[in-house]
C-alpha cells in the first residue's frame, strides 16, 4: 500500500519491529532524525518513550576511527553486526523498536522477521520510495557515496521488494507501507499501540 495524501500519522501494533528501509540516499535516516529529534551525534540507540530507534548510523559512530587497521569489507560487517545486535537488544528489553536498515535483499529481511518473532513482536516494513537519482544526488549531499556495484545491487533487490509490495504481498513482513517523498514529508508521527494489525490516523 502507498501512503497518500493528508496522512500525519502511521500507527502499529505495540509489539513490532519496524524497519525502515529504501535506496542508499533515500532519507530514511533524514525521516527518523526529524520525527524523533535526533541530531545526528548519537553513537547509540535512542530511547523516545517506549520506543528504541535505531539508525545504522549509530553504530557507525560508535566504530569511528576504531577500525583503521581493517580492510573495507570488516569493517562495514562489524558496523552491520553491530547494528542488528542492537535490534535484537531493542527487541528483548521490550517495547516496539524502529530502525534503519538500507539492505532490502531477501535474506537480510527474513532474518529481521526470525528475530521479531523470536521475540514475540511483528516485523513491518515501512519503504521510502526514492527514485535512483533522487537517492544519488541524497548520497552525494550526505558526503557518503556507495559503490556502484553495491548501489546496482540494492537497485534491484529494492525493485524485487517495491513490485512485491505494492502487489499485495509483505512477505516475510506482517505488513509493509509505501512512502513517496512528498508523503515521507507529510508523515509527522509513528505510534504504536495494542491493536492488532496496522491502523492508520490523521495524527
Amino acid at each position: 500500500m502507498t501512503v497518500q495524501g493528508a496522512i500525519e500519522t502511521l500507527r502499529y501494533p505495540a509489539n513490532s519491529l519496524v524497519i525502515v528501509t529504501g535506496l542508499p540516499g533515500a532519507g530514511k535516516t533524514t525521516l527518523l532524525r526529524r520525527l524523533y529529534g535526533m541530531d545526528g551525534t548519537e553513537s547509540v540507540p535512542f530511547t523516545a518513550g517506549r520506543v528504541t530507534v535505531i539508525d545504522s548510523q549509530q553504530s557507525r559512530a560508535r566504530w569511528t576511527g576504531r577500525l583503521r587497521w581493517a580492510p573495507k569489507p570488516v569493517g562495514t560487517g562489524v558496523v552491520f553486526a553491530t547494528h542488528v545486535w542492537r535490534i535484537r537488544r531493542g527487541l528483548s528489553v521490550g517495547g516496539p523498536v524502529i530502525a534503519h536498515n538500507r539492505g532490502c535483499g531477501p535474506r537480510v529481511l527474513r532474518a529481521f522477521a526470525w528475530l521479531a518473532r523470536r521475540h514475540r513482536a511483528e516485523l513491518h516494513l515501512l519503504l521510502l520510495d526514492a527514485p535512483p537519482d533522487v537517492a544519488l544526488a541524497g548520497q552525494y549531499a550526505r558526503g557518503r557515496v556507495v559503490a556502484t556495484t553495491t548501489f546496482t545491487r540494492h537497485r534491484r533487490h529494492w525493485h524485487a521488494l517495491l513490485g512485491q509490495v505494492r502487489a499485495g504481498d509483505p512477505n516475510p513482513a506482517k505488513g509493509a507501507h509505501v512512502l513517496d517523498r512528498a508523503g515521507a514529508d507529510r508523515l509527522t508521527r509513528i505510534a504504536f499501540g495494542d491493536r492488532q494489525g496496522l491502523a492508520l490516523s490523521d495524527g
